[in-house]
């Protein structure tokens, strides 16, 4: 369902506060991705009550899958063994087909709170809390570990990913990044490949992959056949199919096939995703503050150069409004030039 070696997988990545249910909605109908990972359930004083798993990952309700049959994985955050292990039962419990702990979110706030990549300082950590969470989920579901490449340390991968494998988990997915360099380019994808070298479980490879290209060096550096796209996939959309292609995977006609920053392309997306925003009774000031942010990731990587002529829009409506002056701008000019 979700990792086998000899099956290349492309794996949407968790985005707190982006990639949540909506988002997911969305993106799995449009793109070849093999699955998802939830954003992160945090654990820490207590375990959280069942309300907040169907709130998180509302796809518990539907055999934890999106609308499309996509698989989604519940991700859990935490520093506490026996917590996170009653949390993981409970997501189990629920419906959850596979369980993810994360060891690499670099925000202040988390890792303070002794979550994250903060936990990767301890690597007898890594190994009790995969040990305590995969004592207790049924061997039938998978237990997988996301980290970094350490602290602040690109040496610590080593360890911490022998310690998780030690621990029992099915897969690791590395971030080619210590916490300390956050997300700043570039990702180093040849400590993953000697990880990997080393390692009787699947890797999958993770960070700075924008590209087909980024993929093929990302794969020479790694020799990893498992992906995981996360800001990349949000800031093209036409991304993941072209990097399902490359990996030989299977692609269905209704996957998104776009490139760059027309706003002809991007209008019916943002459209989409505001009918599922509305549809959810979300208010419209998170619909907004959404759909800005999806469009700042084309921004950043330049392909979205009229981000600024919408990113003052005070309601969606003057949003989608000012989507189709731009729109109309640009087939006026591509107008000219088949002239």
């Amino acid at each position: 369902m979700f990792i086998k070696k000899g099956t290349p997988a492309l794996v949407l990545a968790p985005m707190d506060g982006v990639t949540d249910s909506l988002m997911r909605d969305l993106l799995s109908k449009l793109m070849p991705v093999s699955y998802s990972v939830s954003e992160f359930i945090r654990v820490s004083a207590e375990v959280p009550p069942k309300r907040t798993f169907f709130v998180d990952v509302p796809e518990l309700k539907n055999k934890a899958t999106t609308p499309c049959g996509t698989p989604v994985q519940v991700q859990l955050l935490g520093g506490h063994p026996g917590r996170l292990a009653e949390a993981a039962a409970r997501a189990v419990e629920l419906g959850a087909q596979g369980i993810d702990l994360n060891f690499g979110c670099p925000a202040p706030t988390v890792n303070r709170h002794d979550g994250g990549a903060t936990i990767l300082k301890s690597p007898h950590r890594v190994e009790e809390i995969v040990g305590a969470v995969r004592s207790v989920v049924p061997r039938e579901i998978p237990v997988s570990a996301k980290m970094r490449l350490g602290w602040d340390d690109p040496e610590a991968i080593y360890e911490n990913a022998y310690r998780a494998e030690r621990g029992g988990a099915s897969w690791i997915t590395i971030h080619g990044r210590t916490k300390t360099q956050g997300y700043t380019p570039p990702a180093y994808w040849n400590p993953i490949g000697k990880v990997r070298q080393n390692s009787d479980v699947p890797i999958v490879a993770n960070g700075e992959i924008w590209s087909v290209d980024d993929l093929r060096r990302c794969r020479e550096e790694s020799g990893c056949e498992h992906f995981m796209v996360g800001r990349g996939a949000l800031a093209e959309p036409g991304l993941l199919r072209r990097l399902a292609i490359e990996l030989g995977l299977e692609v269905v006609p209704d996957h998104v096939d776009m490139c760059g920053g027309d706003a002809r392309l991007w209008t019916p997306l943002i459209e989409r995703l505001v009918e599922l925003s509305v549809s959810s009774g979300e208010p419209e000031r998170r619909t907004l503050a959404r759909v800005k942010q999806w469009l700042s990731y084309g921004a950043k990587k330049g392909a979205v150069t009229w981000f600024g002529e919408v990113k003052r829009c005070e309601n969606i409506a003057s949003l989608l409004s000012q989507l189709k002056v731009v729109g109309d701008r640009s087939e006026a000019a591509a107008t000219r030039r088949a002239a």
